[in-house]
């Protein structure tokens, strides 16, 4: 009898702790958009859409093609449904792409209302997605996963969001797009400080894995540091009510303490939450900030 995943292991396997890194690029992006112009919500509401599905859809396309591979045969972290056998492959994939496909929707909607070189943009999204891990060479393999996310759930999340509300791109997009860039690979970064000594049992040539467990770690210090230099710029150049971000990295003290101290395996874990809540609440404070300073 084929394995039957219960929902909460469907759930497990989705990974929630990665959402902030969706929701927080339409949080910046929105709160950009009300400082340059204005919010549009039902528009937000769908790049929210967009964001969430296209996030546990690359997180179960993750987990098969990683499962298929043996990758996560030994793995410190939280379930995977297809590397610990209790779903099929077959199944994971189909709900990396009917989350893909949920995404492929809301992103159409957005595109007719906007301009269709959107639909471009998708195609890449769900192709970067899928290949991340997926593929006969998974660019994730090949140290530029973090490229990937940086492009993806940075720049072009938070650069998309505000776009599809008010027509246009500025300074203020820029920065927050990149802040929030930064800190979504540190989340990343985290993760594979993490399995470094599984990935390299994997062949799986991460960017942690090319740098070694030293040099992650100041890159992980430096992807925190970045966001806190990108607010004060904001501060300077626009509003310093944009400084209000720069409090939500206090979230990120505990994992910077971790990371610094030398922590591994399932100490690390904790970090990967600490950053996500970091990285969402670096979002929310600049959009109020943004919000604030528009009023």
């Amino acid at each position: 009898m084929s394995p039957v995943a219960t929902a909460a292991q469907w759930v497990e396997g989705a990974r929630l702790r990665t959402l902030p890194a969706a929701i927080a690029p339409v949080i910046a992006g929105t709160g950009v958009a009300a400082y340059v112009d204005a919010v549009i919500w039902w528009r937000a509401a769908l790049a929210l859409v967009v964001g969430l599905a296209m996030q546990v859809g690359v997180n179960y396309a993750n987990d098969y093609s990683d499962g298929i591979r043996g990758t996560d045969d030994v793995r410190v972290g939280p379930l995977r449904l297809v590397g610990s056998g209790v779903a099929t492959p077959k199944s994971v994939k189909l709900a990396a792409f009917a989350c893909f496909g949920i995404g492929a929707v809301a992103g159409l909607a957005l595109a007719a209302v906007t301009t269709w070189w959107l639909l471009l943009v998708g195609v890449a999204a769900i192709a970067a997605a899928w290949t991340y891990t997926g593929g006969p060479s998974p660019y994730g393999y090949r140290a530029l996963g973090d490229v990937s996310v940086f492009l993806f759930f940075g720049l072009v999340a938070v650069l998309g969001t505000v776009y599809v509300q008010t027509g246009g791109l500025g300074w203020a997009a820029w920065a927050a797009a990149i802040a929030i860039g930064a800190l979504a690979c540190a989340i990343l970064m985290a993760n594979n400080l993490r399995d470094i000594a599984t990935d390299i049992t994997s062949d799986k040539r991460t960017l942690a894995v090319l740098l070694g467990d030293a040099r992650t770690r100041i890159a992980y210090v430096a992807l925190i540091a970045l966001p806190l230099a990108l607010a004060i710029a904001l501060a300077i150049t626009e509003t310093p009510w944009a400084l209000l971000a720069a409090a939500g990295l206090a979230l990120a003290i505990p994992a910077l303490r971790a990371v610094l101290s030398g922590a591994t395996g399932r100490a690390l874990i904790v970090v990967l939450k600490t950053t996500g809540l970091a990285e969402l609440a670096y979002a929310a404070l600049l959009a109020v900030g943004l919000a604030i300073a528009a009023a």
